[in-house]
């Protein structure tokens, strides 16, 4: 009986992360518990019995969804979970009104069967940044700082880099040859290390455009590579920040008056989208065009709702043209993508969490962690809404940590 108990509290432990085990396990080998600890050994048994009822799907996954909070560390994930939970009017996994500590709060992706943790460097350097990151997750291969879906053998902003004998196949390539729609949508610019890793390959994560890069340089800038993606039929959805990217000097911007476009080699690249991709095609950059796109009729979308980042969730409703929220620009790429009956690929970067950290902003930083988790809620409903839940591989993530501490208890003279 004795063992019978400890293996049940042991499972609890483990399954809860709580010191608490349930009653039934406990019944008469402690006393009976205060009521206000009820909630305790309720929440505890609760949680051994959702661990024990998951299920193994059997067969590969016909979609897969990659969510990365970029910068988006294990005290984010904590901090961002009790900011949510103290919220006036949200309800809590416990199922009990929020607004208090929010200690006991959860955040949607914390509810998911798997967790696990994982070490993040490149080649050259032990603290590593977007670019390296990303392609290891993307490639499976571990690369130089800077450097996006190349291998390590190159030198970092080397214009003579030849591409063809150093490029990594990424994840969206393969599913784009096998067939599958394919999609990236972030909240930075779309041409940023995190989402370019996905379809570009350049040996300097900043050369976004051709007026990042030395003059004659042989290699395409990412923007370019986007539009000129040749597998498959190129990607289907690709939404986020970066307007000035796409667009020429010359050419003013459609939001912010006497503001123009970057590229030097005077191309329109939005408009080469809708002439490539033709009738079903759109660009848009604003909120009133993003929602008039028909997901059961468009084909290839490419939305850019800033010149550089979107704006941080906490300033997204003042933005002088709107800009969806990342719920709203996941849920309509999902509706995209899933008329394919081969399934899709889908990288979703909440890519502002790391600004707001290197601007030592928490509260921004905070925010759009909250976003990215409301993002995953709203792509689980839309799953089990169109039928796919079962059939689609979600993985959330981050591609590296940041500076950020909660610190220790004070200590005080006893």
């Amino acid at each position: 009986m004795k063992l019978k108990l400890m293996t049940m509290a042991v499972a609890a432990i483990l399954s809860a992360g709580t010191a608490y085990v349930s009653q039934a396990a406990t019944a008469d080998a402690f006393p009976a518990p205060h009521s206000d600890r009820n909630t305790w050994y309720a929440d505890g048994e609760a949680a051994v019995k959702k661990n024990a009822a998951v299920k193994r799907i059997p067969g590969k996954a016909k979609n897969v969804i990659l969510f990365i909070g970029d910068g988006m560390g294990v005290s984010t994930v904590t901090a961002a979970r009790i900011l949510a939970g103290q919220q006036p009017g949200i309800i809590d996994a416990s199922n009990t009104t929020a607004g208090s500590s929010g200690e006991e709060n959860y955040l949607s992706f914390e509810l998911f069967p798997h967790l696990a943790l994982s070490k993040t460097y490149s080649v050259n350097q032990q603290t590593s940044d977007s670019a390296p990151t990303m392609t290891a997750m993307v490639t499976g291969v571990k690369t130089l700082d800077g450097v996006i879906s190349l291998d390590q053998d190159v030198t970092r902003a080397d214009c003579a880099t030849d591409i063809k004998t150093h490029r990594i196949t990424t994840i969206l390539e393969i599913a784009e040859k096998a067939g599958k729609s394919t999609g990236v949508v972030s909240t930075a610019r779309i041409t940023h290390a995190t989402p370019a890793a996905n379809f570009a390959h350049v040996p300097e994560r900043n050369w976004e455009s051709d007026a990042n890069q030395p003059t004659g340089c042989g290699v395409p800038d990412i923007a370019r590579q986007l539009i000129e993606f040749k597998y498959g039929d190129g990607l289907e959805v690709a939404l986020g920040g970066g307007r000035e990217y796409f667009r020429p000097n010359t050419l003013e911007d459609t939001e912010d008056a006497g503001k123009f476009g970057r590229r030097k080699d005077g191309r329109d690249l939005t408009a080469e989208w809708t002439t490539k991709f033709g009738a079903n095609s759109a660009y848009v950059w604003n909120k009133a065009q993003f929602d008039a796109i028909n997901p059961s009729t468009a084909t290839h979308v490419l939305g850019l709702f800033e010149r550089s980042h979107m704006e941080y969730e906490a300033d997204r409703l003042a933005d002088t043209a709107g800009e969806p929220s990342l719920a709203e620009l996941t849920d309509k790429s999902i509706r995209i993508l899933n008329k394919n009956q081969k399934g899709f690929y889908l990288h979703v970067e909440a890519g502002r969490i790391d600004h707001g950290h290197h601007a030592g902003n928490a509260y921004r930083a905070l925010t759009d962690t909250i976003a990215m988790a409301d993002a995953i809620k709203k792509t689980v409903a839309t799953l089990t809404e169109l039928g796919e839940l079962d059939n689609t591989l979600i993985v959330v993530s981050a591609d590296h940590s940041h500076t950020f501490t909660i610190a220790g208890y004070p200590q005080t003279r006893q």
